[in-house]
């Protein structure tokens, strides 16, 4: 009787073997051959998942996005106090435990060696812009947002400081530690918000 094999499944695991070979090796180790062997597959069975090593980078990279938004999910059905709710998501966008830290170091490889390849793999579509300009244009249309506020300057800014942290969340994670990440976003929400 054939083995049945859940498709789902293993691409999954092959999308999680490729993250760790980025982890272990960075976006130059991300090989084809490198990927199938941590995932104890052989060339062809990767291959059948996936026909071009873009395709693999992709799709992982979509399963990492995935990830974040399943969480972000979680907490918007939480029933918290808007502000809380915000630093609540944000925290999922910046490195504050072992999974984020891991998805940001993987998605920061991508991001740099997608800038080199074509149309189709394109880390900057990763949907937190978008995200963020939605928790301020909530926070103005709730009337939480300081009066004066410009919405989309303050997008940016918000935007920046996230990044901001997250890099230098990965770089000096003793400094930038879970704690200072929640100081540092709590009180820039305070300080755009009414009390």
């Amino acid at each position: 009787m054939p083995k049945l094999v859940d498709h789902d499944k293993r691409k999954k695991h092959i999308a999680e073997a490729t993250w760790r070979v980025i982890l272990e090796q960075g976006m130059e180790g991300a090989t084809v051959r490198n990927i199938a062997k941590e995932a104890g597959l052989s060339l062809g069975a990767l291959r059948y998942y996936f026909s071009t090593q873009d395709d693999l980078l992709v799709y992982a990279m979509e399963l990492v996005k995935e990830q974040a938004e399943a969480r972000i999910n979680q907490i918007v059905v939480e029933d918290l106090p808007p502000k809380e709710t915000i630093v609540k998501i944000l925290m999922e966008l910046v490195p504050a435990t072992e999974e984020t830290m891991a998805e940001m170091e993987v998605w920061f490889a991508f991001i740099a060696y997608s800038r080199h390849k074509e149309a189709g793999v394109d880390a900057r579509q990763d949907g937190i812009l978008h995200g963020i300009s939605h928790m301020i244009h909530y926070l103005h249309k709730t009337k939480l947002l300081k009066e004066g506020i410009d919405v989309d300057l303050e997008t940016e800014k918000l935007y920046a400081l996230v990044d901001g942290l997250a890099l230098h969340a990965m770089l000096d994670p003793n400094r930038i530690d879970r704690q200072r990440l929640l100081g540092v976003l709590t009180s820039h929400i305070d300080s755009i918000c009414k009390e």
